[in-house]
């Protein structure tokens, strides 16, 4: 895994360990991480996995407002992939 995957999924550990993440928000990241840890794949898929999941996440209206520009920022990255 690259340096850049990796800090984007610990970037996505801190969002999900705060503590008004919704359930099913909750959820979203960690698939989204699973998919940028994934072995033996293009980095390209890894990221167009978790952009998949992200996007639902930036969605969601229950999301504490402070955590969207986050969430935002993972996603642009992922987008640069």
């Amino acid at each position: 895994m690259s340096d850049e995957l990796l800090e984007l999924v610990e970037t996505l550990s801190q969002i999900e360990q705060e503590e008004l993440v919704p359930k099913n928000v909750r959820l979203k990241l960690q698939s989204a991480m699973t998919a940028l840890q994934e072995n033996g794949k293009d980095d390209k898929i890894k990221a167009n996995k978790a952009l998949q999941a992200l996007d639902e996440v930036s969605d969601d209206p229950n999301i504490p407002p402070y955590l969207r520009p986050q969430i935002w920022n993972v996603v642009s990255m992922l987008e640069g992939f």
